[in-house]
Order: structure tokens, then C-alpha cells, then sequence
């Protein structure tokens, strides 16, 4: 075999590697550590972590971290749990398929954020939560949403009230970006 032709194997063979040790390394990062899904212990009804929300996403998503970024900046005690299985938590929140968006976040095992949602009304829907909600929800992935903008034209989205039972309703439109830094 001519050499030129080893290097090409061998080459191929190295990123091969490459690729496999990256793409291990990534899901190891996805363990619990022994926690169950949920964010829970495994009794089911304690928190694993010490931030008040725990944000369910993949370990793939930038826009989710952007989105954990917003919050912080918003004096939002937040973790994240990375994971490929976000239907899961999605569903043992009672997330309506049609309010889904790429990641959940977990008030204190207590209330749920889908999507986007705007620090600024987590806030508001943690003062005085609606009777018979469980939280927030901006489906899919709106350009302006924290998170999805990136400055530039603004396109307004709506934020909904999930309900028990799998039912939702219009909470509130946002028709401007959301100022960086601590929300009133």
C-alpha cells in the first residue's frame, strides 16, 4: 500500500475516534448521578439541587443556555440538567404536546417554565400563581424570545398559562425584547 494511502487510513481512523471519544465524553456528561428523573432523589418528592429552578435540556442546546444565561442575569438561582430524554420531564409535568418547547425548567419541584419564558414573568406568575396552573409556556422557539434574540428586528410572541389536566390559556404577549439584567 503506498504511504499517502496509510496516512488517509490512519487519518480516517484518528477522527473516527475522535468522533466516538467526543461523542462518549458528551453522554457521560448527560448522567444523574443517581438522581431520578425529575429532579428529584428518588422519593420522589425532594429536590437533588440546591438552585430554585432545575432547567431539563440537551446537553446540545445553545439556545438553552442562552436562556439559562437570561435568568441568571435576572437573579434566577438556576441549574441545568443536561439529558436527551426532555419528553420524559416534559410529560411528568403535564406539558401539553402543543405548548412544548426545547427545554423545561422546575420551580423548586413545584411550578414549570416551557420554553422561553421570560424572567421577568416567571416572577410575576411566582407572586400570585393562578388558581390551578402549574406554569409557563412558550412553545417552540419564538426569534425574540430570551434566549432566541439576537438583536435586530423583534418578532412578538405569546406566553401561556398551563393548567392541570393538559388545558392553557393566553397569559400575556411580549411586543419588546427583554432588557438584560435584574428584572422588576
Amino acid at each position: 500500500m503506498p504511504k499517502y494511502l496509510d496516512l488517509r487510513v490512519s487519518a480516517s481512523l484518528f477522527f473516527k475516534a475522535a468522533v466516538f471519544a467526543f461523542m462518549a465524553y458528551g453522554l457521560s456528561a448527560c448522567s444523574t448521578s443517581g438522581s431520578a428523573p425529575g429532579g428529584t432523589n428518588g422519593s420522589g418528592d425532594q429536590p437533588s439541587h440546591k438552585e430554585d429552578m432545575v432547567v431539563y435540556k440537551s446537553p446540545f442546546c445553545l439556545c438553552c443556555k442562552d436562556w439559562i444565561t437570561h435568568l441568571q442575569q435576572n437573579a434566577i438561582n438556576v441549574g441545568s440538567e443536561n439529558g436527551l430524554d426532555t419528553a420524559s420531564v416534559k410529560q411528568k409535568w403535564g406539558v401539553p404536546p402543543s405548548m412544548q418547547g426545547c427545554h423545561t425548567g422546575v420551580w423548586r419541584n413545584q411550578y414549570v417554565f416551557e420554553g422561553h419564558v421570560p424572567a421577568r414573568l416567571i416572577r410575576k406568575f411566582l407572586s400570585d400563581p393562578p388558581k390551578d396552573s402549574i406554569g409557563l409556556a412558550v412553545p417552540g422557539m419564538p426569534q425574540g424570545s430570551p434566549g432566541m434574540y439576537r438583536g435586530g428586528d423583534f418578532e412578538p410572541y405569546v406566553v401561556y398559562l398551563i393548567m392541570t389536566g393538559g388545558e392553557y390559556r393566553f397569559y400575556e404577549k411580549v411586543t419588546s425584547p427583554e432588557p438584560a439584567g435584574k428584572s422588576v
